[in-house]
């Protein structure tokens, strides 16, 4: 495991080095083409700065700045118990150090991701449309997956990924800006060949201001696609159940609603692309994840054993037919020959829910995440209070039970009892 988290740090500090090495570029051409043939070292150290502000930033408080850019709210084991049972399943059998703190998304689309800068400092998001759709055991799947990221270190290394392409498109559209507004015109040197070679760092620096965050994204669209399918990997060793990811996969696949608050920045995040729409499988040098189905098949064909020998075997046999030998895992767990039995889907199978049930389920954590209050009624019913009620009355529409909310114990959406 050690081997294999090592090898992830390594590769993925390469990628982080390239996209590095293109945001001191980017500052070199645009400190030569505004502060003359000296400027490139002005420059650089102008985007070193500037890469150093938002990487602290991002270190202390990125996941607080994702959290908050995704709507999402920390909840309690009140809210969702069977959520924080799997959570601290998964937690138990990643051996992660510290329970990670849980997170609704108040949205009916279906998604999930995992945040935080180490395994101690970590946190799990899931939407209310996921909870509203899966079982347990696809939820266990989707959970085992996020916690896979925690695991293998791969979410402070994708904060700050983010981070450096941030720092480059910023870099990047500033300059481009800035010649739209002075309309290309600096000061510019008496001599012809000096004029030309002025013309000559103009165009090579809004060539590079243009091409360089196509191929930071490129890089950090490479960097989360391999992450993605080696956390499908350590999911299966985790469940020993790879139905319950595919399934789930399938499920969140099986959708048409666009999650509001996400966005390009934060979608490499999610466990599948959260700005696809339903029948989207991309699988272009452009995608932040596999295609889905792709990732549906390689569980599927899964078959003698949940250690990652198991999976890449799959994934050769999926493959196989577009030449691709691709080996994402290193080479102590191709060669690990500890066997790890896949559970049976007969031995903790749970069934899957109705829409009606799901419909339900969206509509209560939607309004438990809005901070509605329940009560339940003597007749069996349950009433849903708005937050903005002002009586201290309310009478049930079923039974006609007056109940006086003064004295009546109320559960909010984090658990706390209002009396």
């Amino acid at each position: 495991m050690w081997e294999l988290i090592r090898s992830n740090r390594r590769k993925s500090f390469i990628l982080f080095i390239l996209m590095g090495i293109s945001l001191l570029l980017l500052g070199y051409f645009i400190g030569t083409y505004w502060l003359g043939r000296d400027g490139w070292a002005g420059g650089i150290f102008i985007a070193f700065i500037i890469w150093a502000i938002m990487s602290l930033v991002s270190y202390y408080s990125g996941d607080s700045i994702i959290l908050a850019m995704s709507k999402a709210k920390q909840v309690s084991s009140d809210f969702h118990p069977q959520l924080f049972n799997v959570v601290e399943e998964m937690k138990i059998a990643a051996n992660l150090p510290a329970m990670p703190k849980v997170y609704v998304i108040p949205d009916p689309a279906p998604n999930a991701f995992a945040t935080g800068r180490d395994p101690q400092h970590s946190s799990v998001v899931v939407t209310a449309g996921l909870l509203a759709r899966l079982n347990r055991d696809e939820l266990q799947g989707v959970i085992a997956h996020e916690m896979s990221h925690i695991m293998n270190r791969d979410i402070l290394f994708m904060t700050f990924t983010g981070v450096m392409l941030g720092s480059i498109v910023f870099l990047s559209h500033v300059f481009l800006r800035s010649l739209w507004f002075s309309g290309g015109r600096r000061t510019r040197s008496s001599s012809k060949s000096g004029g030309q070679a002025q013309m000559i760092i103009m165009i090579v620096a809004i060539v590079f201001a243009i091409l360089s965050p196509l191929m930071a994204r490129l890089l950090y669209f490479a960097i989360s696609r391999k992450r993605e399918y080696l956390s499908d990997a350590s999911a299966i060793r985790l469940t020993r159940y790879p139905e319950g990811l595919a399934s789930a996969l399938e499920k969140i696949a099986d959708n048409d609603i666009r999650l509001a608050s996400a966005n390009k920045a934060t979608a490499a995040l999610y466990i599948a692309n959260p700005l696809n729409k339903k029948g989207m499988n991309l699988n272009n040098l452009t995608s932040t994840h596999p295609p889905i189905d792709e990732r549906v098949r390689i569980l599927r064909n899964i078959s003698k054993g949940a250690n990652y020998v198991n999976y890449q075997d799959a994934f050769s046999r999926v493959n196989a037919k577009r030449g691709s030998n691709t080996s994402f895992i290193p080479r102590s767990g191709i060669t690990d020959t500890k066997k790890i039995d896949l559970r049976k889907a007969g031995e903790s199978i749970t069934p899957t829910k109705s829409k009606t049930r799901s419909a339900r389920d969206l509509g209560n954590m939607l309004k438990m995440l809005e901070n509605y209050k329940f009560l339940a009624c003597t007749c069996g019913l349950q009433l849903k209070i708005p937050v903005d009620f002002k009586g201290n009355k309310i009478a049930c529409p079923r039974c006609h039970t007056l109940h006086d909310l003064s004295h009546t114990n109320l559960l909010t959406f984090d658990g706390v009892i209002n009396k």
